[in-house]
Formats: C-alpha cells, sequence, structure tokens
C-alpha cells in the first residue's frame, strides 16, 4: 500500500490515557504521547529517488545493539532506536540531513491519522476474536459455549480464505483516521490526542496531517 503523503509529521511513544473536561461538561477521553526532537537522516527527491520523501531518527539505544551499516551511516548524528519514513506532500517543507524536527508544526485542533501496532493477545477463539455469540446456553448443553459452531462440511471441505475461525489476534499494524489534536507541550515533548490509539504503553506511534 502507498503511504500517504504529509505536510506534517511526528514520532511518539505512548504513555496512557486520560480524560478531559469540556465547558458544557462533558469528558472527552484523551491519549498522552512523549515525543522528542526528531533527527533528519535522509532527504529522497523526486529527480533522485522518484519521489519526495524524508526519513528521521527518533529515541536513543546502546551502539551495540545497532547494525554496522547504521553505525556508518547515523555515526555523526546519533544512537537512534527507531528509523521512519515520511512521503511528503510537493509543498511540504524540505529538511537538510542533521535538522531537527519536532511537535511545533501541530496546532491544537489538527486532524491527524495515527499508526501503530496493536496489542498481542496471543492465540483466541472466535467469541473474544470475531465477536461470534456461541452456542445456546439451554438444558443439555456441555462444552458448546463458546465454539464457533459450523464450517460448511467440515474436512471434506476446503476451508476458504478469509474464514473467521480462532488464532492469533492483535500484534497488526493498525492505522486510525480523523482524531483530533487537544494539546500540544513542546517543552515537555507531549502531545495529547483525543480518542484511543492502538497499543500499549511504549509503543512508537507515527502521526501524520
Amino acid at each position: 500500500m502507498t503511504q500517504k503523503s504529509v505536510k506534517k509529521f511526528a514520532l511518539g511513544v505512548k504513555q496512557q490515557m486520560s480524560q478531559v473536561f469540556m465547558e458544557d461538561g462533558s469528558v472527552r477521553p484523551i491519549t498522552v504521547l512523549s515525543t522528542g526532537p526528531m533527527t533528519v537522516t535522509a532527504v529522497k527527491t523526486k529527480e533522485k529517488d522518484g519521489y519526495k520523501a524524508i526519513q528521521v531518527g527518533f529515541g536513543e539505544r546502546r551502539e551495540k545493539n545497532i547494525a554496522k551499516s547504521q553505525r556508518g551511516q547515523f555515526s555523526a548524528l546519533g544512537n537512534f532506536r527507531y528509523v521512519k519514513e515520511f512521503r511528503l506532500a510537493s509543498d511540504a517543507e524540505v529538511k537538510n540531513i542533521g535538522d531537527k524536527v519536532d511537535i511545533s508544526n501541530f496546532t491544537a485542533g489538527d486532524t491527524v491519522m495515527v499508526s501503530a501496532v496493536s496489542k498481542g493477545k496471543g492465540f483466541q477463539g472466535v467469541v473474544k476474536r470475531h465477536g461470534f455469540k456461541g452456542g445456546p446456553r439451554s438444558h443439555g448443553q456441555k462444552h458448546s459455549e463458546r465454539e464457533p459452531g459450523s464450517i460448511s462440511g467440515g474436512l471434506r471441505t476446503v476451508l476458504r480464505h478469509g474464514m473467521r475461525m480462532a488464532g492469533r489476534m492483535g500484534g497488526e499494524r493498525i492505522t486510525v483516521k480523523n482524531l483530533k489534536v487537544n494539546s500540544i507541550d513542546t517543552a515537555a515533548g507531549t502531545i495529547s490526542l483525543v480518542g484511543a490509539v492502538p497499543g500499549r504503553r511504549g509503543t512508537l506511534v507515527e502521526i501524520r496531517g
């Protein structure tokens, strides 16, 4: 899938969920993300690479845990924990290698799209994984309350692709669109978004605007 071109972007780490009270007394759930300065590690141009994009490094980790090829590429810039690339819109500002990017380009009320890896829940049955109702709770039922029911012929039928059955749940890249920016604290390096963001605490979150 082709990545959507953006004008604004940021990388953050999910911290916690909270809530804020509005003037009319209503409550809005928010997700708080901690961010930090991102360093431009590469710039892609349409003339040279066929598309316009910017690659940034975020976070820190020990040098021994970094691949040798990346050590050579980023030695003068830092030991980054995450490296991500964002495709830029034609009218987006172009940075130079070594420049810093932060969340100051976002403002409260902006509509953004976020992507993150959801919580892994292991192997789950059809009731939890797909919301199946399960079997009847009437007299005579013993172990079928959470069973999937008929699968159209059982072993004599080749299961079609996409059939909803028990299996591994979670741990997938999820994208949520049309989230609103609630507030930004540039000094503290935090940004809060209205609504829920995929993943657990500590999950890397990509923000695009």
